[in-house]
């Protein structure tokens, strides 16, 4: 998992667990009941709100941004654009036909194999381009999911309190039962509470960056690929591609590559 992530999750249990230990029982805030309306509530409206197939793509999606620690920088893809760039310049396109065979990158691999195909450059873009958009929508919908689970949990954290409330109001005869009962009810909104703010929203935030980084990896291809199409000299195509970068991330480029 990503390291952040999940020093983010372990510290954030720790740190309030810890804190309800100091000053109580842990056991006084342990509810299956209410875990279940809270957490079966959630997923169920998800699943109203979303198909399957998008519940199920969006899962995938979130594995992928968050259990996968291997993030590509932006300055390795411009790296392997230039080599490719020297490489045609030196020996032509067809040259890089076997180059292509060993990237481990799907979508620079497809646009490799468009320009030694001879596919013409406008119909090139529109092909990557719209690959690129339909990549961000999934996206968006992972992210979108969660941020709607977020909302959710503490909704039926809500009515799982007023569900307490309701039973608890119904044993007024009994004052001894008030406290307890008042406790319980509010747990479920705790829980509600918990999830959405410390997994949930955090989680749609967290897949919202890695997107963003993606999109930017496959935007740099796709300008880069262009480039070596266009018979560039390789300088030229690494300073169109860090044109996309900001002026901290060029300045941390550039000391690489003279460190190197």
């Amino acid at each position: 998992m990503d390291l952040a992530t999940l020093s983010g999750i372990i510290l954030g249990l720790v740190l309030i667990i810890g804190s309800i230990a100091l000053q109580g029982s842990l056991g006084s805030f342990v509810s299956t009941s209410s875990i279940l309306i809270v957490l079966g509530g959630t997923i169920s409206a998800t699943l109203i709100n979303f198909n399957l197939s998008q519940v199920v793509g969006s899962v995938k999606v979130a594995n992928v941004a968050l259990l996968n620690s291997k993030h590509e920088e932006p300055k390795d893809v411009i790296d392997n654009i230039v080599k490719f760039a020297e490489k045609a310049r030196r020996e032509g396109l067809l040259a890089l036909e076997a180059e292509a065979e060993l990237l481990d990158d799907d979508f620079m691999k497809k646009g490799v194999e468009l320009i030694v195909d001879g596919t013409d450059a406008e119909l090139v873009r529109e092909i990557l381009e719209t690959e690129l958009s339909f990549l961000e929508e999934r996206h968006r919908t992972g992210a979108s999911l969660f941020e709607n689970m977020g909302a959710y949990a503490p909704a039926f954290g809500m009515i799982g309190t007023l569900i307490g409330l309701i039973l608890m109001l119904g044993s007024l005869d009994d004052p001894e039962s008030i406290g307890p009962g008042m406790a319980t009810a509010l747990i479920t909104t705790l829980y509600g509470s918990f999830m959405a703010n410390l997994f949930f929203i955090p989680l749609a935030g967290k897949l919202k960056l890695r997107s963003a980084d993606e999109i930017l990896n496959k935007q740099l291809v796709i300008e880069g690929i262009l480039s070596i199409q266009a018979g560039e000299n390789p300088r030229i195509v690494a300073e169109k591609m860090k044109a996309f970068l900001s002026p901290t991330s060029r300045r941390t480029f550039d000391k690489d590559d003279e460190d190197e």
